[in-house]
């Protein structure tokens, strides 16, 4: 029993201890507020006073205002006078620009007069490369033509020797091997056997045959059409089919091997072709 009284008590305590805490809480903030209410009236009433002087001072700054109109009739006098001044400020500054006007125009102009003086140079210019130009496409022809020239072909006789037959294509020629008239399309130049055949002309060796008529033959062919035989050979050990071949280089040596000339001394049967027709070797025989 006496432990639930004290326990009753100390509870009592305590409540009592937290209503005093919050009643004088409360107390302390009530008192705060009334203080801050006071500073504020007493703010609003140094405005207001500020306010009644302001008036008071506008009402001297009005009485003064009568005072001070002499001296603004004499300003205006002066304004009046600067405004004369003023106008003849602006109308001069009116002429200024029509003046920049004229002389913007008159730059204008020689700027277009330049201008079509630099266009007439170029166009003259142009027209002068232009002619060079002409002048030159003109020349180059006149040059190509002469690089296109060509020189003529200089044949020389393959071998030394008496000619013992001569080119007849027209006429006939009696043959001993044959023991008959025929023509004769070459030369036939005396040369003993293994005598060294050379070439009459550079060129490049076509072919290398056994002709059934003529033998053993070499064909080189030649610049502008030409070409050259060498029949009636021994051999043809110096060359070969395709093979580019300079004037007088070694192709074969004389032989006996011409059916259609077997009865006739050794020699060289040669033949110059142009554009696949037979012509006299003798024309071109330098």
């Amino acid at each position: 029993m006496r432990r639930e009284t004290r326990n009753r008590s100390k509870k009592n305590n305590d409540l009592s201890t937290n209503i005093i805490k919050y009643v004088g809480i409360s107390v302390g903030i009530l008192a705060l507020i009334v203080i801050g209410l006071l500073v504020y009236s007493k703010n609003l009433n140094d405005e207001v006073k500020k306010g009644s002087l302001n008036s008071e001072q506008l009402a001297t700054l009005m009485n003064n205002t009568t005072e001070n109109s002499a001296t603004t009739e004499k300003a205006n006098s002066d304004i009046g006078k600067t405004v004369d001044e003023a106008l003849n400020e602006y109308k001069d500054s009116k002429k200024e620009p029509e003046e920049n006007k004229k002389i913007e125009k008159a730059d204008n102009n020689e700027n277009k007069v330049s201008n079509e003086e630099t266009k007439v140079n170029s166009v003259q210019k142009n027209k002068a490369s232009n002619s060079t130009n002409v002048a030159k496409q003109k020349e180059t022809p006149e040059k190509k033509e002469v690089k296109i020239e060509k020189k003529e072909l200089n044949f020389v006789k393959p071998v030394e020797g008496e000619i013992l037959k001569d080119f007849s294509k027209d006429n006939l020629v009696y043959s001993e091997t044959l023991q008959e008239w025929t023509t004769h399309t070459g030369l036939d130049i005396k040369a003993e056997k293994t005598t060294v055949v050379k070439a009459a002309e550079k060129g490049v060796v076509k072919s290398i045959k056994n002709d059934p008529r003529y033998g053993l033959t070499i064909v080189v062919e030649h610049e502008d059409g030409f070409q050259t035989v060498y029949a009636n050979l021994l051999t043809s050990e110096f060359v070969v089919e395709n093979e580019k071949v300079e004037k007088g280089q070694s192709l074969g040596t004389v032989g006996n091997t011409a059916a259609f000339e077997v009865a006739d001394e050794p020699h060289l049967h040669f033949e110059i072709i142009k554009d696949s027709i037979q012509v006299d070797p003798k024309i071109y025989l330098k």
